[in-house]
């Protein structure tokens, strides 16, 4: 996932390339963002105070600000953490349905349990997105990739994706972020969730190359 930072910092050149992490920096920055997921976890975004992160991580609080300017770029962070172990665990055990918009719809809704599991930690996640302005871009931007990494994964297509299937990917990430607000603020049921998942994951074989257009 290296790429995705180089490619953000590519698309803004104002900021200086920094240096990769030691292996010694690499532990202390695992041990913050699971610091920041259990207490997101027993307390959502509330209850993910920057001074106690600190003190449970072992570090000090200006170390953290140094590596996470504020509790929305920390936050957002976790969800990128999250979102690997999502891609991990998806490349170990993929999708079984055999059309590609099944098989995104079916992989949606296993992340979405995912995050139905740990509630005050999907909200906190949910709302550090919501809140973030320009400067967690790159964060933002690596969340967002990693969610259309872990679609077109699913997919499983046998060459790249048309520009209109790239488009269909777009589409479903809005819905499947929104489908998240409208669940978190109880909404929508995840019965609902999962009937607007698996319609807009039907754009994929509407826009396939032999798709019915």
């Amino acid at each position: 996932m290296g790429n995705m930072t180089t490619e953000s910092k590519a698309a803004r050149p104002t900021l200086p390339a920094s240096p990769p992490l030691t292996e010694r920096q690499e532990a202390r920055r695992r041990r913050i963002l699971h610091t920041s997921a259990k207490l997101a976890s027993r307390g959502g975004f509330d209850a993910v105070q920057m001074r106690e992160v600190a003190e449970s991580s072992g570090v000090a609080l200006g170390t953290l600000y140094r590596y996470f300017p504020s509790k929305v770029h920390l936050l957002v962070a976790t969800m990128q953490d999250q979102l690997q172990h999502m891609h991990e665990t998806l490349r170990k055990r993929p999708p079984s349905e055999q059309d590609p918009g099944a098989r995104v719809a079916q992989t949606l809704m296993r992340a979405f349990r995912a995050l139905q599991r740990e509630p005050h930690l999907a909200d906190a996640m949910v709302r550090a997105l919501t809140f973030a302005d320009r400067s967690v871009s790159p964060e933002v931007d690596t969340v967002s990739r990693l969610t259309t990494a872990i679609i077109l994964d699913a997919m499983g297509l046998d060459g790249p994706a048309t520009p209109e299937q790239l488009s269909a990917v777009r589409v479903i990430e809005h819905t499947w972020h929104s489908a998240l607000i409208t669940w978190l603020s109880g909404r929508a049921s995840i019965a609902q969730v999962k009937i607007d998942i698996e319609t807009v994951c039907r754009l994929i074989d509407v826009t396939s190359p032999e798709g019915g257009r």
